[in-house]
């Protein structure tokens, strides 16, 4: 199965970002307990790449990595380098959606408008990041009606109250950040539990759905 066919099935990405280096593998095992087989890695956070790696060699078999909040080119093929599978980015830039896809990875550009999206699909992109989706799902589904042939991912915003509703609006695949993993938190077995009892309360929404 391609990692294109990965994210359509199962969905749920979950947003890595500020993690403590050190407490990276024990977190991503705690999503993969709860059925998250997708995880993002902001190059914002500490030692990116390095975690980038570690993850990917340390859960290759179970879980796809991917890198977030990459502004470039460079960043794109530092971050494939690096292990990473797909690459999302907030913004809409040519050059990277360019540089992932002949490098063989998923590209996943961040747009807003209707313009943004199409422009990002006819260069290339695999899937298109709506950011923010926080406006709601009645923008969401606004853009679904002229653009129905776009696979889009709704990130920022998506939460277990609205996931449905986006998911019901045509998303094919989900960006959850901080209303999943919270940087802040102190790594602790309670949390840990915590984090695969909601990582699984995420992926039973859009597979019983």
């Amino acid at each position: 199965m391609s990692i294109l066919q990965d994210i359509l099935e199962y969905k749920i990405v979950a947003i890595l970002r500020g993690i403590h280096p050190d407490h990276a593998v024990e977190i991503a095992g705690a999503l993969q307990q709860g059925g998250v087989r997708l995880l993002e890695i902001t190059l914002n956070s500490p030692d990116a790449l390095a975690v980038i790696g570690k993850l990917a060699a340390a859960m290759g078999g179970g879980l796809c990595i991917g890198a977030g909040t990459v502004l470039d080119a460079g960043q794109a093929k530092a971050a494939i380098d690096a292990g990473a599978r797909f690459i999302l980015s907030p913004t809409l830039d040519l050059d990277t959606i360019q540089e992932t896809r002949q490098m063989g990875a998923v590209s996943i550009p961040g747009a807003f408008t209707p313009t943004e999206i199409l422009t990002a699909w006819r260069n290339g992109a695999d899937i298109v990041k709506v950011f923010p989706a926080s406006v709601g799902v009645p923008y969401f589904r606004d853009l679904r009606g002229p653009l129905p042939f776009i696979p889009l991912m709704p990130t920022g915003g998506v939460n277990l109250d609205n996931i449905r509703e986006f998911q019901s609006a045509g998303a094919v695949a989900f960006g959850i950040g901080s209303g999943l993993v919270r940087s802040e938190r102190q790594l602790s077995e309670e949390y840990l539990q915590q984090l695969t009892q909601k990582a699984a309360e995420y992926v039973n929404a859009v597979t019983l759905h």
